[in-house]
C-alpha cells in the first residue's frame, strides 16, 4: 500500500496558508481497493457507533459511522500501512504522526441533504496546532459535490460550538463556551469556499478548525462514499470540553494535558522499532472502548 506522491513544499505552503490542500494521485489503486472493501462491509453492516442521517422523509442514503479501525481489518490496515500517516506528518511539520480515529461520510445517488458547516477539533478531546484531517474519497467526485472548505478560517482564532449533525442539537450543554456557526449558506460570496473535482486516489487534508461541510450527492451515477481519518502531531495533548465529546474515548488513562502519544492512540510514524502501530491496545483489547 505505497503512495505515488510525498507532499511538496508548495503543498505544506498551501496547507498552512488556506488550512486545505487537496493532493492529487497520493494514495495508490491497490490502497483505494483496500478501503473500498472494509467501507462496503461496513455499509452492509454498520458499526455500533453509527447514525442514519436521513429521516423518513428525506430522499436517498446518508450513512455516517466511528471508528471502523477497531473492527475491520481493511480499515486497519490504511490506518497503519498506508502512506496517511507519513503525508500528514510532513504536512503537519511535525516529527511524529498518532492515530486519532476514523469516520465513514457514505451518501447515496440522490441524496439532498448537506453536511453542516463546522469545525472539527472542538469535538474532540484534543488541543494543540498539529491535528489534522485527510478525507479520501472512494467515488468521483464533482466539485459542486466535494468537500467545501473555507480557506484561512483555521487562523481565525474562533471556536463554533459543534452540532450533532443529525437534528442540529449543541453537543455541549453550555452554550456559551462556543460561538455560534455563522449563516454561511446565506452568505458565501463573502468567503473563499474551496472544492475540487476528484478522482480516487487524490484526498484532502484539512486543520483542524478549518470550517467545512459537505453538499449533498447530486450525481446520478455515483455514490459519494468518503473516510476521514483524524490524525495528531508533535504538540497534541489531552483537553478538556465543556461536556461529553463525542465519539467518547474510554481506557486510555490519560489525564488533561498529557501527550497524546500513548497505546491507545498508537504513534504510526515513524515507525518505532519492535512495536506494531496495528497490535495498539485500542485495536486487540475489548476492555478499551468507545461509545456515542
Amino acid at each position: 500500500m505505497n503512495s505515488t506522491h510525498r507532499p511538496t513544499a508548495q503543498q505544506v505552503e498551501e496547507f498552512h496558508e488556506n488550512g486545505a490542500v487537496c493532493l492529487r494521485q497520493v494514495l495508490s489503486p491497490d490502497t483505494i481497493e483496500v478501503l473500498s472493501k472494509g467501507v462496503d462491509k461496513d455499509i452492509a453492516e454498520p458499526g455500533p457507533l453509527h447514525t442514519m442521517q436521513q429521516s423518513a422523509e428525506d430522499e436517498g442514503f446518508f450513512l455516517t459511522d466511528f471508528c471502523l479501525a477497531q473492527r475491520l481489518p481493511e480499515l486497519r490496515r490504511f490506518v497503519v500501512e498506508s502512506p496517511a500517516a507519513e503525508i500528514v506528518g510532513g504536512l503537519l511539520r511535525s516529527g511524529k504522526t498518532n492515530f486519532f480515529y476514523d469516520a465513514l461520510w457514505a451518501k447515496g445517488r440522490g441524496t439532498p441533504k448537506r453536511t453542516r458547516w463546522h469545525q472539527d477539533q472542538p469535538y474532540y478531546p484534543v488541543n494543540g496546532e498539529q491535528f489534522c484531517v485527510l478525507w479520501v474519497p472512494l467515488d468521483p467526485v464533482s466539485k459542486e459535490t466535494c468537500l467545501e472548505l473555507i480557506a484561512g478560517s483555521h487562523r481565525w482564532g474562533r471556536w463554533f460550538m459543534p452540532e450533532l449533525s443529525r437534528k442540529g442539537q449543541d453537543l455541549y450543554a453550555d452554550t456559551s463556551a462556543y460561538e455560534r456557526m455563522p449563516d454561511i449558506e446565506s452568505e458565501r460570496d463573502k468567503y473563499d469556499i474551496l472544492s475540487w473535482d476528484m478522482e480516487p486516489g487524490d484526498c484532502i487534508a484539512f486543520h483542524g478548525l478549518t470550517v467545512h461541510g459537505a453538499p449533498g450527492n447530486t450525481s446520478a451515477t455515483h455514490a459519494r462514499r468518503a473516510v476521514s481519518t483524524f490524525w495528531m502531531g508533535d504538540d497534541a495533548v489531552f483537553a478538556e470540553r465543556p461536556g461529553m465529546v463525542r465519539p467518547n474515548f474510554q481506557g486510555h488513562g490519560l489525564e488533561f494535558g498529557d501527550a497524546m502519544d500513548c497505546e491507545y492512540f498508537p504513534r504510526v510514524w515513524p515507525p518505532q522499532q519492535g512495536i506494531d502501530p496495528a497490535r495498539a491496545a485500542r485495536f486487540v483489547d475489548p476492555k478499551f472502548s468507545v461509545s456515542i
